[in-house]
């Protein structure tokens, strides 16, 4: 296989030399320096293309003896390039890297690429790392050996090595799907986390199963999926966080075995997910959600109240108040206003008090629902719409639910789904 090397020269020559030689690449590419347009002095490309003696063997030395780094290493003109850049411009010496990276891949695709950043200002050492760690296919090294002091390793112990870089290339590669939790945009992080090769390092690889898994398992959730997203969490959950152990709870009480604490879990479950839907600007969506939960609370606190199923009334749990017609089925049904009006007259607990009290409030709320193109109009709901339902969902109508859902072992609001992915 055809080995290329990317290697960035400075004012030293013996780390270039060391890394071609322990390599013997096919082809070089020298990240230089040209005359510095500040001074005039010649920059690190003279090591490569002067002619005669061209280099120091020591820096101390009245003048050069050694020929430049291609004669010293047997380079011969066809098998190197050189790529000028500037000496501390960090973006251009970046830019120059990632574009000569570029140029050689496509020039020889299947060649083995690997990156030494031992030469070189500063500057060029760290846009080469960065230019490198974008493509997982080149292996970054450095030349080292023993040190007497902080400036350079001594002549004669040096030696090519591979810098770790596994960490630092894994986090960048799955920072764009942390990024997509902090938005619970759980299934574009778990489709992205596909796409990408798992690690061969063990320790990554478990690392990366887990977020992936994670990643599924909430998106699951987040479509209302509870017991799928319990069945792929359990297996995790020793090698979990501690933070999200606690979801584990939450994922437990949602497919309750006793339906009337797995449905009061499910009702705040819903509000949540009402929520995420305007964190993501999804406004008619958090609408319509908000809906369906006013609705349920009722149905649910009905048939647990009142053993009344919203969907099939009998005639005798009707109050003489209330005239409700028969559908086609010949069933009495409720819909959403009709509900809360049985729980007003036919309980006497936190919801009556709050129907009693909230009506009017609870129909002006509705009315924007139903001007949304999710119901029965044709104009999309802006923030300016969802804010104060949700305001008033926070005041009135979750403290109203909390206190029904006491009972049944809920005494707060559960916690949101997490954003921030932690290893």
């Amino acid at each position: 296989m055809t080995q290329i090397l990317f290697c960035t020269v400075g004012g030293s020559h013996q780390p270039i030399v060391s890394a071609i030689n322990d390599l013997r690449p096919d082809f070089v590419v020298f990240i230089c320096t040209g005359k510095d347009p500040a001074t005039g002095r010649v920059g690190s490309v003279s090591q490569i293309d002067g002619k005669g003696n061209c280099i120091k063997a020591h820096s101390s030395d009245d003048k050069p003896t050694l020929p430049s780094i291609p004669n010293q290493t047997g380079l011969a003109p066809e098998q190197y390039e050189v790529v000028l850049t500037l000496s501390d411009d960090l973006d251009q010496i970046y830019l120059d890297c990632n574009q000569a990276i570029e140029q050689i891949s496509r020039r020889f695709p299947n060649a083995k690429l690997a990156a030494d950043f031992t030469g070189g200002t500063k500057s060029m050492s760290a846009g080469m790392i960065m230019a490198a760690l974008e493509r997982p296919d080149i292996d970054l090294q450095l030349v080292t050996g023993s040190r007497a002091d902080l400036v350079k390793v001594q002549d004669g112990s040096q030696f090519t090595a591979r810098a770790n870089s596994d960490q630092i290339r894994f986090q960048r590669l799955i920072a764009p799907y942390k990024q997509a939790w902090s938005r619970y945009a759980y299934s574009e992080a778990e489709a992205g986390l596909k796409l990408l090769k798992p690690p061969s390092n063990p320790d990554l690889r478990g690392q990366y199963t887990r977020f992936r898994e994670l990643s599924r398992a909430f998106a699951e959730w987040d479509n209302f999926n509870h017991a799928q997203a319990l069945a792929i969490m359990q297996p995790f959950a020793p090698s979990m966080p501690a933070a999200f152990k606690a979801y584990i709870g939450l994922a437990l009480r949602l497919n309750d075995n006793n339906p009337g604490k797995r449905e009061a879990a499910r009702l705040f479950d819903l509000y949540r997910n009402a929520e995420r839907r305007a964190a993501q600007g999804r406004f008619d969506d958090a609408i319509a959600r908000v809906y369906r939960l006013i609705e349920w609370a009722a149905q649910w606190l009905l048939e647990t109240h009142c053993g009344i199923k919203t969907g099939d009334i009998k005639p005798e749990q009707l109050p003489d108040s209330m005239a409700l017609k028969t559908n086609r089925d010949d069933k009495i049904q409720a819909g959403l206003f009709d509900a809360w009006q049985l729980v007003k007259l036919k309980s006497n607990g936190p919801a009556a008090a709050f129907i009693a009290d909230q009506e009017d409030t609870l129909l002006n709320h509705l009315k924007v629902r139903n001007g949304s193109i999710l119901a029965h109009g044709f104009d999309p709901i802006q923030s300016n719409n969802w804010h104060p339902i949700h305001s008033w969902l926070q005041q009135h109508f979750i403290p109203m639910l909390i206190n029904e859902a006491a009972p049944f072992g809920i005494k707060q609001l559960p916690e949101q789904l997490p954003v921030h992915y932690q290893a």
